[in-house]
């Protein structure tokens, strides 16, 4: 039997790449890309069947954004699938970044210089928004439409016989310093991002606490700093064009620069072998690339807020 393997945000960047490389490692699976742009979506699905043929890859209509549009997506999938080997979190956005050239330029000069290129912290503000639904749209598009998904999509996850696997893209950004439970969606800072990772990375925790018994795993990886349309609104392309030589040159110290989408996949494609009973379901999985090109997988541990 085929395994089946839903993905959301797979019309580029990392969910792009993190397809190819899935129909690589086998190519019976079937893949479902879950996707806002149908058109996008569909154009992808005829360029996987072109290059692997024996695979099944077929698309659903899904904006996380948007919580109408995930329970039709999940009528949908539930009509046709009966199970679902794993979904892969990784629709995701950071609207409207800016740099903090003051902080860039101060941290440039100091002993934290490594670890401020690695986890961009303190360098990153967003403006968020409201939804229709009236949540913060960082907050419901990276964590609670997911959540949402995955509650609707229940009858396929859990079997404890044949465990399912939840994969979400988290970050190095994630930081325990810019969420609070008095304000999970984030509404009144002007770091939504990190707090929506961080968030996942607790909701990661939750769900294996309480579904690990039903045969249901969560696992958060990070693709590292990938070239894609995320970091393309931080930067513009010719920037990081005119970055790269000092970026590569900083990859000799710091892991994080994986720089393309087909290295930040590393994380992802190591947890679709592991058996997910036997991971640590505090252990953060990061995609790492040397000075060399080579790529790898390191481990950060969560932390876990205590009151």
């Amino acid at each position: 039997m085929r395994k089946v393997v839903l993905i959301t945000g797979a019309s580029s960047g990392i969910g792009l790449a993190l397809c190819k490389r899935l129909l690589v490692e086998d190519d019976e699976l079937h893949l479902c890309l879950a996707c806002r742009n149908m058109s996008k979506a569909e154009a992808v699905r005829a360029a996987l069947l072109a290059s692997h043929p024996t695979a099944e890859v077929t698309v659903v209509q899904v904006d996380v954004s948007n919580l109408q549009s995930v329970f039709q997506a999940s009528k949908e999938l539930k009509q046709r699938f009966q199970r679902l080997d794993y979904i892969y979190l990784n629709a995701g956005i950071m609207p409207n970044p800016h740099l903090n050239i003051k902080a860039l330029f101060s941290g440039l000069f100091s002993r934290n210089v490594i670890h401020m290129f690695s986890t961009a912290e303190g360098l990153l503000t967003q403006d968020d928004k409201i939804t229709a639904d009236g949540l913060q749209e960082v907050f419901e598009t990276n964590v609670f439409g997911h959540f949402i998904l995955i509650r609707e999509l229940e009858p396929l996850l859990c079997h404890s016989d044949n465990p399912s696997q939840l994969i979400w893209t988290s970050s190095r950004n994630a930081r325990k310093s810019n969420f609070s439970l008095e304000d999970f969606q984030h509404s009144k800072g002007k770091e939504p991002y990190s707090s929506s990772k961080y968030a996942t990375d607790l909701l990661s925790v939750a769900l294996n606490r309480h579904f690990n018994q039903q045969g249901l795993y969560s696992s958060v990886v990070c693709p590292g700093t990938a070239l894609t349309n995320l970091t393309y609104g931080v930067l513009p392309p010719f920037i990081w064009t005119l970055l790269m030589p000092a970026i590569l040159l900083i990859r000799f110290f710091a892991n994080a620069f994986t720089l393309t989408p087909y290295n930040g996949t590393e994380a992802l494609v190591w947890l679709f072998h592991q058996k997910p009973e036997s991971l640590n379901p505090l252990i953060k999985y990061l995609s790492a690339t040397t000075g060399f090109g080579r790529n790898y997988i390191t481990t950060q541990k969560t932390v876990v807020r205590r009151h």
